[in-house]
């Protein structure tokens, strides 16, 4: 098991949200840990969907030009998954 490197950093949080979590024993470093871990990977997430959005775009023009290239096996959504 591999454990990430931590580094220290001073945060400027909301006094009251810091006393209360203080009071109820809330672990501040991992709650910030774990928001900003989210926050960047939905950052990548939107990046990735932002640098591939011309592949996509791609993708669904060829699809309305062609249709699906399984269309004549596959039935609609809710039914079986192959005509028989």
């Amino acid at each position: 098991m591999m454990l990430a490197t931590k580094r220290k950093n001073a945060l400027a949080l909301d006094a009251a949200a810091l006393g209360g979590a203080k009071a109820l024993g809330v672990d501040v470093s991992a709650v910030a840990e774990a928001a900003l871990i989210k926050a960047v990977a939905e950052a990548q997430h939107e990046k990735w969907l932002a640098v591939n959005a011309d592949a996509f775009a791609s993708q669904a023009h060829w699809y309305t030009r062609h249709g699906h290239p399984l269309a004549a096996i596959m039935t609609a959504p809710g039914g079986s998954s192959w005509k028989i």
